[in-house]
């Protein structure tokens, strides 16, 4: 997957997450502060919204970060990565 997707081109920052998933909520949580502050648009996209392939490939990595619609991080995100691929 190269996260062409038409759901990663909408923001910025996009996650991929589901709801109930603690590292989805710490991760947003990063996701917030870094966009707010760089003036960067983000989205969040369930699981359930995606196609099956994107399912499949994507379950057991949440949550997935991707920035300009390329898979940037999954699981947890680092404040400092998103910076640095935020600032290129």
């Amino acid at each position: 997957m190269t996260g062409t997707s038409v759901w990663t081109e909408r923001a910025r920052v996009v996650m991929l997450g589901k709801p109930g998933c603690h590292l989805c909520e710490e991760a947003w949580s990063v996701i917030t502060r870094v966009t707010d502050e760089l003036g960067v648009d983000r989205a969040e996209r369930s699981l359930d919204e995606v196609s099956e392939a994107e399912r499949e490939e994507y379950w057991d990595k949440i949550p997935v970060t991707f920035v300009d619609g390329r898979r940037h991080d999954f699981w947890r995100v680092s404040e400092e990565r998103l910076r640095s691929a935020l600032s290129s």
